[in-house]
């Protein structure tokens, strides 16, 4: 399909205006810009009745989070939510839109995660910290207005790999229990083979496969980590048990492939899993439901998903 018009004008206005890919970047300038950018295509007007920020305890000091209220009665269903950025970007404020919007329509906390980012803090403390707010969140339910049976992790890219590296963290461990994992456009496989849609989409839409690589090396010390599956969730050997699953991918994303791969594989091993490919559409698209009518169908999506998942 062709590339989704809406999405089309907003390359080529970056391209008119200069805009430099991420790895020709430097990290403070890839940070601010990824900030811009979530401001414009990512703000939200959803009613919520709080949102607060606080800190929780973590395997390396406190890790900041931001909580999502619904305007409701509660007990309410919870989603730990993490942010992608190719695990060098991103923060609270940039996902700020995109937890609105999911607390507002799913009905259900939100607890947003601000893990410790790379190059600074390397492979596995991303993976730690979120581990270590989805545990607080489960034991702190109560506190929280939340029901600790219908817990549900969930992310996108970086996130979404962090969200299903932390479901197979607690299968393997006993719990607790998940409800369900939203994975939207999900780095499944961080040894960026040059392969399939990696080879279709290089560059040009977005996210190049240069920036991965730039990514990549900040995020693991060395590369031999990326074939283990607490870095790279689908070459884990058994993902059976594991929660429902909602796999969110963009045809021309350089990491569709490993997206749907990693929603086969779960299908393969008995998850009840929904794989979406949205054509014409570019990674990070979802972020971007405040400007796009693709983005906001998917967003959508999510929130009905999350809503039967996290329903009482």
């Amino acid at each position: 399909m062709p590339l989704d018009p809406q999405i089309a004008t907003v390359l080529a206005q970056a391209k008119a205006m200069g805009g430099k890919p991420v790895h020709q970047q430097t990290v403070a300038q890839a940070r601010a810009a990824l900030a811009m950018m979530c401001a414009m295509g990512g703000r939200s007007t959803a009613s919520l009745s709080d949102v607060v920020n606080r800190t929780v305890p973590g395997p390396a000091g406190e890790i900041p989070v931001r909580i999502y209220t619904p305007t409701a009665d509660g007990p309410f269903g919870v989603l730990v939510f993490f942010h992608g950025g190719g695990f060098v970007l991103g923060d609270l404020q940039t996902h700020d839109g995109v937890c609105r919007e999911l607390a507002a329509g799913a009905g259900c906390v939100v607890v947003a995660t601000h893990y410790r980012l790379a190059p600074e803090h390397q492979y596995p403390a991303a993976a730690d910290d979120c581990e270590a707010v989805t545990r607080w969140v489960h034991e702190n339910a109560a506190s929280l207005n939340v029901d600790p049976a219908r817990l549900a992790v969930g992310g996108e890219s970086a996130g979404g790999n962090l969200a299903a590296v932390v479901a197979q963290r607690l299968r393997n461990s006993g719990g607790p229990a998940l409800a369900g994992q939203l994975l939207v456009y999900p780095a499944a496989r961080l040894t960026g083979e040059p392969q399939g849609s990696m080879l279709e989409n290089a560059e040009g839409y977005f996210l190049e496969v240069k920036d991965m690589e730039w990514f990549l090396g900040a995020y693991l010390a060395d590369p031999s980590h990326a074939t283990l599956p607490d870095a790279s969730p689908g070459f884990a050997e058994d993902l059976s048990g594991l929660p429902p699953a909602l796999v969110i991918t963009a045809e021309y994303d350089p990491i569709r492939d490993d997206g749907e791969w990693y929603g086969e594989a779960l299908r393969e091993a008995g998850v009840d899993v929904t794989i979406s490919r949205y054509d014409g559409a570019i990674h990070g698209f979802w972020n971007f439901f405040g400007m796009l009518k693709v983005g906001r169908q998917a967003m959508d999506e999510s929130i009905d998903w999350l809503r039967a998942r996290l329903r009482a």
